[in-house]
């Protein structure tokens, strides 16, 4: 089946415009999903709408609340929620461009793969894919989708471009608050040239695929030996965990270990086995004797 666009529309680059179509560029199908069922007679449980007080009501009563202040609310119905929302203008318009890492990631939101609509918007959407690329820039623009309006950035893509809708700066928390209680003392630099070694070691290119959910594979295989077993109750094995050992860690020894670098460490080793047994040992001692009554 064919992915669908969601939206449709056009970028707008001072007089030039660009017909596109923008498609989800990720899925969540890897996820499992579960749902709440009744054991004894395997049915699924169903939520009704409650009031304390009054018991389940119908749908068509409920409305939606803003808590302005503990217990007090602010109703809406969907008319009037529905009545501001904003209408697709169809346009992206490109406002600014920022240098490619001119946007802190944690902004980024979700992603979406632009394509030019047919073969005539072709040729335009080329030339600012490549001149994108040359010049190191995302351009940032607001887009008006699904009633809403997102920040979103456009960047090239392999041979295409990915438009990513950005987070707003409220949305967002400060890192000060969180990292305000960490010292400003500088690293020993045996260790930061120990630690920059091992980064250097273990340097590579990321590949997606060498990676996998193992929680959601345990589940898979979980179900397929639930399915075989017809229902009886299935207990996996834990994987064995590393022994607790003393909260201080010798950092140095640990990236050293790392490294692979334990020379010196075999022959320390066999010496102290050596001397086992050198030891002379002491004469038992005699245990007292009883006292008579």
């Amino acid at each position: 089946m064919a992915a669908r666009a969601i939206w449709r529309g056009q970028i707008r680059l001072a007089l030039v415009s660009i017909p596109i179509e923008l498609f989800p560029a990720t899925k969540s199908g890897a996820q499992i999903q579960f749902h709440q069922v009744y054991e004894p007679t395997g049915q699924r449980i169903k939520y009704e709408k409650v009031v304390p007080g009054i018991g389940p009501v119908d749908r068509d009563q409920i409305v939606k609340g803003y808590e302005v202040s503990k217990g007090h609310y602010v109703l809406l119905d969907q008319d009037e929620i529905d009545s501001v929302k904003l209408e697709s203008r169809k346009t992206l318009d490109l406002v600014e461009f920022v240098d490619e890492d001119g946007i802190d990631a944690m902004y980024f939101d979700k992603p979406y793969y632009v394509v030019p609509a047919d073969d005539l918007a072709e040729e335009a959407y080329v030339v600012l894919r490549d001149a994108l690329k040359a010049a190191n820039k995302i351009g940032v623009g607001q887009l008006a989708m699904r009633g809403q309006e997102y920040v979103v950035a456009l960047k090239p893509c392999g041979r295409g471009l990915l438009l990513e809708t950005l987070r707003y700066a409220d949305e967002v928390n400060k890192s000060s608050g969180f990292f305000r209680d960490i010292g400003d003392h500088k690293p020993d630099p045996d260790l930061l040239d120990m630690a920059s070694m091992l980064i250097e070691k273990k340097a590579g290119e990321f590949d997606p695929k060498e990676f996998h959910n193992r929680y959601v594979d345990a589940l898979h295989r979980l179900i397929e030996k639930k399915q075989k077993a017809k229902g009886e109750k299935i207990i996996e094995e834990p994987e064995e965990a590393a022994p607790k050992g003393s909260n201080v860690i010798d950092l140095m020894a640990a990236l050293k270990k790392s490294l692979g670098d334990q020379k010196g460490e075999g022959g320390k080793a066999k010496k102290a086995g050596t001397k086992k047994g050198t030891a002379k040992k002491e004469p038992a001692k005699k245990a007292p004797a009883r006292k008579r009554a």
